[in-house]
């Protein structure tokens, strides 16, 4: 792999405490990439050396960039950081563990241009908790309407894609179901998994699971209830409201007949009470709705305005507010 003054393409690569992976992970990278390719590895807060070890990289690898976050902030921060850093038109995820294939990221750069705007990859091959991820995928195939078959495997995106969605921590895991939110166009090619060599898995535990599920509710509770609030708490208010006019009125006519049934009107006060919740919940929504899309615009405008006073952002140092350093 050569080196460019511009690279069309950006691999990102998270790293946490993977000092073992650096060396072999860059001969690949250098191996494999093309020159127009560069690459950012951006330490997340290690305590093993990988830092110390990808800056020393840095020396041998003209493509290669590092940064590094002081404390471990997740590998959706560490991404975040490495697209503030990127250069290029597309930009990739990658792995520190080794286990895909620099290929299938060009790959999926070959894909991006035919027209689409992000490649997702469909893992080949065997791996752990795979019944988990089968069900895990089905479930945000469900409920997100998507088509692709994994969505949290090695992806490659036009930058505007990930400067269109907004992430919060671990939600790197549903950049695909954001974006095609927002009407990006999403293609999935097979990738190649291969047996971590080196390292420990830095998601495993059954905890990881519940976190996993939280979040596809939440990501879910975004792209749905988040959109029309309003909507979706005024019929369930309006619904319990509706309820409670019916029961009161059951109430009434018994009470006619000389057969008062006080629960009822309990159930009454219940039902109504909650339907004027439901409507609070709804104007609050459409209130928090609305205050969202105003710091997105303002976040569209200041990435524009920068983009076209500076270009690229190369300011090297320490970052006091997000602990962060740069180097190359």
């Amino acid at each position: 792999m050569g080196f460019t003054s511009k690279p069309s393409v950006t691999v990102i690569v998270p790293a946490f405490n993977e000092v073992e992976n650096v060396d072999p992970l860059l001969a690949e990278l250098s191996a494999k990439l093309p020159a127009d390719y560069e690459v950012i590895i951006v330490d997340d807060g290690s305590t093993d050396g990988t830092y110390q070890a990808a800056v020393a990289a840095s020396t041998q690898y003209q493509f290669l960039k590092v940064c590094q976050h002081r404390t471990n902030q997740g590998k959706t921060a560490a991404i975040v950081t490495g697209l503030e850093k990127a250069q290029g038109e597309f930009v990739s995820v990658f792995d520190a563990d080794l286990q895909f294939l620099p290929e299938d990221v060009v790959a999926q750069v070959a894909k991006l241009r035919e027209g689409w705007d992000l490649i997702t990859g469909r893992k080949q091959g065997k791996y752990e908790k795979q019944a988990v991820s089968a069900i895990y995928n089905r479930m945000a195939r469900m409920m997100f309407g998507i088509k692709v078959h994994d969505i949290n495997a090695l992806k490659t995106f036009r930058r505007e894609v990930l400067e269109g969605v907004g992430l919060r921590k671990d939600w790197h895991r549903y950049i695909v179901p954001l974006a095609a939110a927002r009407g990006f166009r999403i293609a999935e090619i097979p990738v190649t998994l291969r047996p971590r060599k080196f390292g420990q898995a830095k998601y495993s535990g059954r905890g990881r699971i519940l976190v996993g599920l939280f979040d596809l509710v939440a990501v879910a509770f975004q792209l749905t209830f988040m959109r029309k609030p309003l909507l979706y708490f005024g019929v369930l208010g309006t619904s319990a409201l509706f309820l409670g006019f019916l029961v009161g009125l059951a109430a009434i006519i018994l009470r006619l007949f000389g057969h008062g049934f006080r629960p009822m009107l309990y159930l009454v006060i219940l039902l109504v009470m909650t339907g004027l919740v439901l409507f609070a919940a709804g104007f609050l929504g459409e209130a928090l709705s609305g205050i969202s899309d105003r710091i997105e615009r303002l976040e569209k405008l200041a990435r524009r305005q920068a983009q076209a006073r500076n270009g690229t952002d190369e300011t090297d140092g320490t970052n006091g507010t997000d602990g962060m350093r740069w180097s190359g």
